[in-house]
């Protein structure tokens, strides 16, 4: 009869701790997800095929702070064209949350831009969703905000 207490003992400390851990990965997929995002940072900064077709997902929602929404077609049509040209981007503030095969990244965006030859600034807020889409971090939803004034 006590072997049969500490076994349902054990077997309930087990589970109290499995419902504390975070969902998903943990810090292992927190920390690619935060490599992906700094992967796509550097190519906005110089982008190619390539580099953004294997960082963004197919069906891509791309939210702009003055309200127009991409596609991954279009997303990567502005940044190769030069009508979205970001000369630098620094990211501040950043946090990364798991949630099984999403995570939520927020964070502060600021930029020097050269749009269609014009020289700009930016400074925005960010909320990125990411989804592990097989075994890789894509972007799936991104939603850009002006900060208050």
């Amino acid at each position: 009869m006590v072997r049969k207490l500490f076994y349902v003992a054990a077997a309930a400390a087990l589970m109290a701790g499995c419902a504390g851990m975070p969902a998903g990965g943990g810090a292992h997929d927190a920390a690619a997800v935060a490599t992906a995002a700094e992967k796509l940072r550097m190519a906005m900064v110089d982008p190619t095929p390539a580099a953004l077709s294997a960082l963004v997902a197919d069906d891509l929602s791309y939210g702009h702070s003055g309200g127009k929404v991409d596609t991954k077609a279009s997303f990567i049509a502005d940044l190769l064209d030069a009508k979205s040209d970001f000369v630098t981007i620094a990211i501040t503030e950043q946090s990364v949350k798991v949630v099984g095969d999403a995570a939520i990244v927020r964070h502060s965006l600021t930029a020097d831009t050269m749009d269609a030859g014009k020289p700009g600034k930016v400074n925005i807020k960010i909320l990125h969703v990411w989804q592990k889409q097989g075994g890789q971090w894509k972007l799936l939803a991104r939603q850009a905000v002006r900060p208050p004034a």
